[in-house]
């Protein structure tokens, strides 16, 4: 049986925390941005902090398991 939860996991926090996509933290003139598809540096060093803590949660702390 092979674990299928860290491709998914990180495929699909790749696909939500992409920046503009869905949202943009910092936004270009709010603090939050709504689908513009643009991106700034400090937008993509944020997403990406993001990306790590929330893989790190999912795969290390909450040891979520996904078998098919």
């Amino acid at each position: 049986m092979h674990d299928w939860a860290a491709p998914l996991i990180a495929s699909a926090l790749f696909a939500f925390l992409s920046p503009g996509l869905i949202l943009q933290f910092p936004g270009k003139e709010s603090p939050v941005g709504f689908m513009n598809m643009k991106t700034t540096v400090a937008s993509v060093f944020v997403h990406t902090v993001l990306y790590a803590l929330f893989l790190i949660l999912f795969l290390v702390v909450l040891n979520v398991h996904v078998y098919a």
